[in-house]
């Protein structure tokens, strides 16, 4: 090609570049330009030359880009069809660029080094080191140059470590063939790299001193380049490399620390260094980080990043320090107390003080990132006996009272962590996210620090505790809507209350775990609840952390009973905590109550149940006073919400419990839920609970309301429906037989034993609640039969929406974060309209808790209620088409699992089969329509932006189907597959080892046996047909994570229950089809794509002897090779051959399918790449076809490429 045709072509190539970068030209100019671009560097015969002419220096540095992408573009996709001499042309012409092809080191822009160095590195993937003997040689010779040319080698180094090692983007073979040549060279590397870093910062710090500042930045540059690169070797070389000469790469990190342009580089490659596992005794050197020069530079460098106040880069220095500490504590607990004869470090006291410092820095980042480390080293069998360890336990505990305070949100700048919160965090809601796991985790480690010295934590709490019941309250400029004059959950005053309860009771709960019963300070502990039980506050939020208190101190009444009953009087006073304001409302109507005043009552009560739960031989003996309480509380009906009511009445049934007498409970219980009996089997509620439109009307669904704030006329009506069914559920839960059989004997509760030699009781509460149990099947069939088009049409204007979710269950699925203050400072519910969506739904969930209690609590009374089954399909499961899948998800969650868990085997035929067999039957007929809907839709909406809008319904919608979806197929594993065989480890793992490695811990293990109900299921024909195709149809939908599931837990074993059966040949098509089908669609996940291969794997070993169908199946995949498809075959059929080794063969069918494994929508037009393999360097291979063509071209065979 001539010298003009070049010109000419790189002319036009020049004004296509410029037309692309403008961004005055128009869409279709550019267009044609970039269309030009591409067609030249697919098409052109003479790209070489033009690239080379583009890259030269006179050009600009946009068309130089364009130039040498020119020639990376030929490396990558030209090479195996290059002549020789045309090779070594544009090797030789590259290096010459790197040698005085670029602009010195400060002038040259950043995208042309990168580019360049990229281009080598294709060379080096391609050719090194069979073909190109002498390439470090060359690289070392251009360094030599200067520092222009020492910069782009580094760059060179460590996009080839980053290919090779880090990302493998390369066939196994060659990217064996470089790692190990490296690996061979490493001293060699190693030694460049320190030597190349050690002139240059010498040269550097000459130059800065003579106030040579350009050359000192060249140094600089070649400095940063240079430790870039050590950070991506020291991660994967052998340590040997790392400790060698006496640890001189490690001293040499550890004085640029101080160095503050090089010293968060050489943080990086300290820490990548610290962190490295490996065999023990080849991490011992790493302890020379405890010696006295390495203490000093990281202690100091810290110093002085910290006291330059808060600016970005000093900050992400410290955080790297911070780190490097921390990796050096794990190594410290690794070796210490190994085998490896590793003492306490001398400076083991200095190293302490200096990751307290950062504990105690403002930054709740940095503070947060020492925990895990506190948690190793106060675990540690050695260092917990350590003396200074111990001396510290006080400090951190002390530290940590500061850090429980939720301060430094990025919006405000109440503290000096705000200021750090700010480069940390985006919003409010990250921080809080943020802060309230590192919370759990500060609490996690002072466990385990208080059970060094726990003492000290008690006596910290107490103190605390009594200086926060005697400091004014401070609720800050924020004003919270509950009332005047009291707190946000901003405020300084409930932000310190927060802390100290978390503290207290944290340490307290550990202090009686490990101290022993005499030792323990009771004296003490009854003062301080004397002290909180007397402290009177009119401010929930605070209240509730009183509240805290008093449930963290009880443990100290098991030593002194005497104050059991003012510790009731505390809680039942809270039961009925108002925040009355006789100004603002008139006291008949009620003002709705806020999120913190409701949590308050909520607390009491849970508390009171929590005492009853643990404590209930303590709180027996006032079992009388407790009852007058209730029944005084529950007199009024307008006192407690519904709840609140069944809360109290749960916490007497767990007391009643005590008696361990049959007719003594049976009688408690007859008394406690006479009032329930009354109104619920009156015939009024008879006929409203069996009638939707008598219902709608008798909740007030139908009417229109002026005023949706203060006007709820039916408001009564409907708590009382509420306080029926939250008593039946709290009674059906918490009434209980005896533990111990011979209690349960010896007090009238033991029948006998079933067939299967499980024990029988009888629950003092089955005859109570089965003569209720007719009108709550009623009431959920009407319910559900609300659902139906023309009975919502009945709702009123009001309450037309009143069957929807609630906003909060909304947010909760899109996975939307709530707005901090609104949780407590808003009203529960802000209209009558939100009243009534909270009704609804509470109302259904409670009614399927109690059928799905009613097993374990009834057992064999409950499963034997003629007719059960019958009974069960025509409420619970009636007008299923209606009912939303937000509302089927808790119905399978609450009570279809729970009752089949729970069923003993004798009643599988009789209510566990028909029941599921038209459950599986519908589920599987309706998740599949709205799969099928989803489909359709995504292909339909392309371009549609209903997907700009996170909120969308479609979202919702999509989103619950996922959820369902995720429910059912949970549902068929936990009744079909044993526990055993699920536990195991589900996730993927991908093997590093290998490009075709499968994940194979994703393999479901072999014992994963169907349980005893899943053999009776699959007995079935209509529900084996029913799960199976439900299983095998769902590889298929768009949920990776249920698709992950069902691959490994639940299709193979029940394909393998049905397989010593006569499967139609169809059918075992199908069942292949559907598991490619599957790799098609979420082929792109690694763990998902490795479980599928195995399932397909294993059918088609299993099943292709048998049908020949299958292979006609894998004849159809795109892209095949038949004449390996042939040969894994006829492997398979002859049972006389050897058995290949499991994997090998897997890695064979991976192969052959890999034409319908899905790639990610990234991948899926990317240009394939195709880097040949060169002749084997360890051992002598027979030449394959491609090597003698390469050996043989132009004539003449020669073995290097590129000669030196």
């Amino acid at each position: 090609m001539s010298a003009e045709q070049v010109s000419g072509l790189c002319e036009q190539l020049v004004k296509a570049v410029t037309v692309i970068m403008d961004p005055a030209s128009t869409q279709r100019y550019r267009l044609e330009a970039l269309k030009f671009c591409e067609e030249f560097k697919e098409k052109c015969p003479i790209c070489v030359p033009c690239g080379l002419k583009l890259a030269e220096k006179t050009q600009t540095a946009i068309v130089r880009h364009f130039g040498l992408q020119i020639l990376e573009h030929v490396v990558k996709y030209r090479w195996n069809n290059m002549p020789r001499l045309e090779k070594v042309y544009l090797k030789n012409n590259v290096m010459g660029l790197i040698s005085s092809g670029t602009q010195s080191i400060l002038e040259e822009e950043s995208h042309i080094k990168d580019v360049l160095s990229r281009i080598v590195v294709e060379m080096i993937k391609r050719e090194w080191p069979q073909h190109w003997p002498d390439m470090l040689k060359e690289l070392d010779t251009l360094s030599k140059q200067g520092e222009t040319q020492t910069e782009l080698v580094m760059f060179i180094l460590l996009r080839l470590a980053e290919d090779v090692v880090t990302f493998q983007t390369l066939p196994t073979q060659r990217r064996r063939d470089i790692q190990q040549t490296l690996t061979q060279n490493m001293e060699k590397i190693f030694s460049f790299l320190l030597t190349a870093l050690q002139q240059n910062v010498s040269k550097y710090r000459r130059m800065t001193d003579l106030a040579q500042e350009p050359k000192a930045q060249a140094n600089c540059r070649v400095g940063i380049a240079a430790l870039n690169t050590l950070a991506g070797y020291i991660d994967w070389v052998a340590l040997s490399h790392i400790t060698a000469d006496n640890c001189k790469l490690l001293e040499m990190l550890c004085l640029l620390l101080n160095e503050p342009e090089l010293q968060v580089g050489a943080a990086e490659c300290l820490l990548i260094a610290v962190s490295r596992k490996g065999k023990l005794e080849d991490r011992k050197p790493l302890m020379v980080l405890f010696g006295d020069v390495a203490m000093h530079c990281i202690l100091s460098a810290a110093q002085t990043a910290d006291g330059e106040g808060l600016v970005e880069k000093h900050y992400v220095f410290l955080k790297r320090l911070c780190q490097v500490l921390c990796a050096l504590g794990s190594q410290l607990c690794a070796l210490l107390g190994s085998d490896c004869d590793v003492e306490t470090p001398a400076n083991f006291g200095k190293y302490l003080e200096s990751f307290l410092a950062f504990t105690t820095h403002p930054s709740q980042f940095l503070r947060s990132s020492t925990q895990i480390t506190w948690g190793a080293l106060f675990r540690h069998e050695v260092l917990s006996h350590d003396p200074l360890l111990l001396a510290v336990v006080p400090k951190y505990l002390r530290a940590s009272m500061t850090n429980l305070v939720k301060v430094g949100f990025p919006s405000k700048a109440d503290s000096p962590s705000c200021e750090y919160s700010r480069f940390d965090f985006d919003s409010d809601e990250d921080f809080n996210a943020f802060f309230n796991s590192f919370r759990a985790q500060q609490g996690e480690v002072m466990r385990m620090a208080c059970r060094l010295d726990p003492l000290t934590g008690f006596q910290m709490a107490g103190e605390w505790l009594k200086y926060q019941l005697t400091a004014p309250v401070d609720t800050g400029p924020m004003n919270s809507k509950t009332g005047e004059g009291l707190c946000s959950i901003f405020s300084p005053s409930f932000v310190q209350w927060d802390a100290m309860t978390f503290f207290s009771e944290s340490v307290i709960s550990q202090m009686f775990r490990t101290m022993d019963k005499d030792e323990i300070p009771v004296n003490d502990g009854i003062d301080l609840l004397q002290l909180v039980l007397n402290f009177e506050t009119k401010d929930p939020l605070i209240l509730s952390c009183v509240l805290t208190n008093v449930s963290a101190l009880f443990p100290f009444v098991t030593y002194r009973p005497e104050y059991l009953p003012q510790v009731l009087s505390k809680l039942f006073a809270s039961v009925t905590f108002e925040v009355v304001e006789e100004s603002k409302f008139v006291v008949s109507v009620q003002a709705p109550r806020t999120r913190a005043v409701k949590n308050v009552r909520r607390h009491a009560c849970s508390s009171i149940i929590k005492m009853c739960r643990d404590y209930p031989q303590l709180v027996l003996p006032n079992f009388e006073m407790l009852y007058n309480h209730v029944k005084q509380l529950l007199s009024n009906e307008l006192l407690l919400t519904q709840m609140e009511k069944c809360a109290l009445m749960e916490a007497l049934v767990l007391i009643s419990n005590q008696f361990k007498d049959y007719e003594r409970q049976k009688a408690f219980l007859e008394e406690l839920m006479a009032p329930v009996a009354g109104l619920w089997l009156s015939p009024e509620m008879q006929r409203v609970l069996s009638d939707p439109e008598a219902f709608i009307s008798y909740v007030g669904a139908d009417n229109k309301i002026a005023d949706p704030v203060l006007e709820d006329p039916s408001g009564l009506n409907r708590s009382r429906i509420s306080f029926c069914v939250y008593t039946i559920l709290g009674v059906v839960k918490r009434a209980r037989w005896p533990a111990a059989t011979e209690e349960a004997k010896a007090g009238g509760f033991f029948l006998g034993y079933l067939p299967s030699g499980t024990p029988m009781y009888r629950n003092p509460c089955t005859e109570q609640v089965l003569k209720l149990f007719d009108n709550l099947l009623a009431l959920i069939r009407t319910h559900n039969n609300l659902y139906m088009p023309e009975m919502v049409a009945r709702l009123g204007d009001t309450f037309a929406k009143a069957l929807d979710m609630l906003e909060v269950e909304k947010n909760a699925i899109l996975g939307l974060p709530q707005p901090l203050l609104e949780l407590y400072d808003s009203p529960v519910y802000k209209t009558v309209l939100e009243r009534m969506q909270g009704f609804f739904c509470t109302l259904y969930d409670n009614c399927f808790h109690i059928l799905g209690n009613a097993g374990p609590s009834m057992q064999q009374d409950f499963y034997t209620v003629e007719g059960l089954a019958t009974q069960l399909l025509s409420s619970a499961f009636n007008n299923l088409n209606n009912i939303p899948d937000y509302r089927l998800r808790p119905m399978l969650r609450v009570f279809v699992k729970p009752l089949v868990l729970s069923c003993p085997s004798e009643y599988y035929e009789t209510l566990v089969c028909p029941m599921l067999g038209p459950l599986f039957t519908y589920l599987h007929m309706r998740l599949s329509q709205k799969w099928q809907v989803i489909n359709q839709r995504s292909m339909l909406c392309e371009d549609d932006a209903a997907d700009d809008n996170p909120e969308s319904q479609e979202m919702l919608e999509e989103q619950l189907v996922r959820l369902l979806t995720r429910e059912v197929m949970d549902l068929a594993t936990v009744c079909c597959v044993s526990k055993k065989g699920v536990e195991q480890n589900t996730t993927a793992a991908l093997d590093g080892d290998d490009d075709e490695a499968m994940a194979t811990e994703v393999t479901p293990p072999a014992n994963a046996e169907l349980t005893e109900l899943g053999k009776c299921l699959m007995k079935q024909e209509d529900v084996c047909t029913a799960v199976l195709i439900t299983a095998y149809t769902s590889l298929s939908w768009k949920d990776t994570l249920s698709c992950q599931r069902t691959t490994t837990q639940l299709c193979w074993p029940l394909l393998k229950q049905v397989l010593p059966g006569n499967l139609l040949p169809d059918a075992v098509s199908w069942f292949f089809t559907s598991v490619l089908k599957g790799l098609q669609v979420h082929g792109q996940h690694d763990g998902c794509m490795a479980a599928l291969v195995h399932l397909a794997f294993q059918i088609y070993e299993a099943l292709r002897p048998r049908y020949a169908e299958l292979k006609a199946v894998m004849e159809q995949i795109p892209d095949i090779q038949l004449d390996s498809l042939e040969q894994f075959d006829s492997k398979l059929l002859n049972p006389t051959l050897q058995k290949v080794a499991d994997k090998r063969r897997k890695d064979h069918f991976k192969r052959l399918i890999s034409g319908c494994i899905g790639k990610p929508i990234g991948e899926q037009f990317r240009k394939e790449v195709h880097i040949r393999n060169l002749p084997s360097l360890f051992k002598k291979v027979k030449p394959s076809l491609e090597t003698d063509v390469l050996e043989n071209e132009d004539g003449e065979g020669f073995n290097v490429l590129f000669e030196p």
